[in-house]
């Protein structure tokens, strides 16, 4: 399979949230300032800033660099989207319990493996984020998929069996395009018990490996230097891997390097090649209903961003970016 299952464009604190511990950390300082005005709402400097740090982290993007800004300004279109989903949500009366956001965060906290509140603030405190704003985000989050079902839910069409079968053959037969990786990884574990000095060390180290292998260090150089090793991952397909680690390899170049935060430890994974999948393919009925799914939210997708186009014709919107 060539890519990790759809998600929507505008429900991206999904993904922010999701990257909070999978990415690396900037500083959380930022001269605020208004770089959008959404009819009555405004969009700061802060905001831009929290969420672009996610992206960039996960992309290895250097803050400064071209691709960097440009991808500011996309997050900038998508929280002018959010405004605009938001208001109308609550025009609407949609409304979110505390009790749906308070389990929202119990399965975050699980799926994360994060033992109580106080390591869930530590990983928080690394994007600039407190437990309050995360909590509002989930909110957010949970009223725009209602109003995601509510105006365009009625237009869904079923997914027919003929599409998905098209997508079966172009992403999972054997020689039908699929694609599979070629990676590389080393590993730079935090020492039993580290305190937050011992990991911020531990960080600046993998910040600093990156900036030697983009300035074209030789690798065995820099893991001499650093007293790194490294494992050949051999290939790989990428349905087979982290959805998260997926979304992001598909956005490298071959030869380029991402550093990866977890629990543990930080991972710096090298993409060495691609190359078309000539492994065995997943039974199409085993893999069948994730691309129904997959399709289907692809298809919801499209129309609600139709529809968001139709908010943005009606509203006042300046960008002061």
């Amino acid at each position: 399979m060539t890519s990790s299952p759809l998600k929507p464009v505008t429900l991206i604190l999904a993904v922010c949230l999701a990257a909070v511990l999978g990415a690396v950390p900037g500083s959380p300082e930022v001269v605020d300032r208004i770089v959008a005005e959404v009819n009555d709402e405004i969009i700061t400097m802060s905001e831009l800033e929290q969420m672009a740090r996610v992206f960039q982290a996960q992309a290895g993007l250097n803050p400064k660099s071209k691709e960097a800004l440009s991808m500011k300004r996309e997050m900038l279109e998508a929280l002018i989207d959010r405004k605009l989903a938001k208001a109308e949500a609550k025009r609407r009366g949609i409304n979110v319990a505390g009790k749906e956001v308070d389990q929202a965060v119990e399965e975050f906290k699980k799926r994360n493996r994060i033992l109580d509140d106080a390591a869930l603030n530590e990983a928080l405190g690394k994007m600039g984020m407190a437990l309050p704003e995360m909590r509002q985000q989930i909110a957010d989050q949970i009223q725009q998929e209602r109003l995601v079902q509510l105006v365009v839910g009625a237009k869904k069409t079923p997914v027919s069996e003929a599409e998905v079968r098209r997508f079966y053959e172009a992403n999972f037969k054997e020689g039908g395009g699929g694609q599979q990786v070629h990676l590389q990884m080393m590993n730079m574990p935090f020492p039993p018990g580290a305190t937050a000095e011992q990991k911020a060390g531990i960080q600046k180290t993998a910040e600093v490996v990156l900036n030697e292998y983009r300035r074209g260090q030789p690798l065995a150089e820099i893991q001499r230097k650093h007293s790194l090793t490294s494992q050949d991952l051999g290939f790989m397909n990428p349905s087979d891997l982290d959805p998260k680690l997926a979304e992001i390899l598909a956005k490298l170049k071959p030869g380029e390097l991402v550093p990866i935060e977890t629990p543990n430890g930080f991972q710096l994974i090298i993409l060495k090649e691609r190359r078309v999948g000539k492994g065995k393919p997943q039974p199409f009925e085993e893999v069948a209903p994730e691309i129904r799914r997959m399709l289907a939210q692809k298809d919801l997708e499209k129309h609600f961003m139709e529809w968001v186009k139709t908010l943005r014709e009606k509203a006042h919107i300046k960008i002061m970016l």
